[in-house]
Parts: C-alpha cells; structure tokens; sequence
C-alpha cells in the first residue's frame, strides 16, 4: 500500500520564487497548494489538512505578518507543523515557527529540510 502524499501550504509573495519552489516540491513528490497573499493562506489552511504550511519571510514586514498567520494557525491547530524560509539574517529575528528552513537559493537545502520537518 502506498503512502498518501505529504501536503504543503506554501505561502510566498514573490511569484517567480512561489513558482519556483512549487515545481521542485512536486518534483520531490509533494502535494502544494501555494498563495501569493498573506490574507488568502488562512482560509485555503482551513479548507485542507497540511503536513506543513511554509511560509516565506523575506522582505519588509513579512516576519512580524508571518508570525501573526503562525499564531491563528497555531490556535486552531496546535499541532501544525509551521516552518518559515528565509535566509540567516532574517531567521534569527522570529521563535514562533517549529523550524526556521535556510535555503539561501539552494533547492537541496529547502528541499533537506522539509523532509527533516516531515520525518
């Protein structure tokens, strides 16, 4: 019997980089529903059970709203998996996801760490 495929939200405002991740997750054999907005990733989280909402930090701003989707995702959920990726600088400012995924544009290196997240 073969395992159900693992299912990310992925969450990203930066649409070459959404497409991006998007094709090499499916490629890797994952499911991915992906939002270029903050405000459409809770409604798509409440429609579908994830193995992991990911959600990307980069950019102005984009940690303390990230921090806010992870604390409503969190309160329905307290078990969701959460991961934010983002490059160094900016991991070392949040403690709210369960793993902070450093890609730094290295698809082996984000790809590494879902599958650690998902283990």
């Amino acid at each position: 019997m073969t395992q159900p495929k693992q299912s990310i939200l992925h969450v990203c405002t930066r649409d070459t980089i959404l497409d991006l991740r998007d094709q090499i997750f499916r490629l890797h054999g994952y499911e991915v529903v992906s939002t270029l907005s903050i405000a459409e990733a809770l409604p798509l989280f409440r429609k579908q059970t994830y193995s992991l909402v990911l959600i990307d930090v980069e950019g102005a701003g984009r940690v303390p709203q990230a921090e806010q989707l992870c604390a409503q995702i969190r309160d329905e959920h307290p078990g969701q998996k959460v991961a934010f990726v983002c490059n160094y600088r900016v991991a070392i400012e949040s403690d709210c996801p369960d793993e902070i995924i450093r890609a730094e544009f290295n698809p082996e290196a984000l790809v590494r760490g879902v599958r650690e997240m998902l283990e």
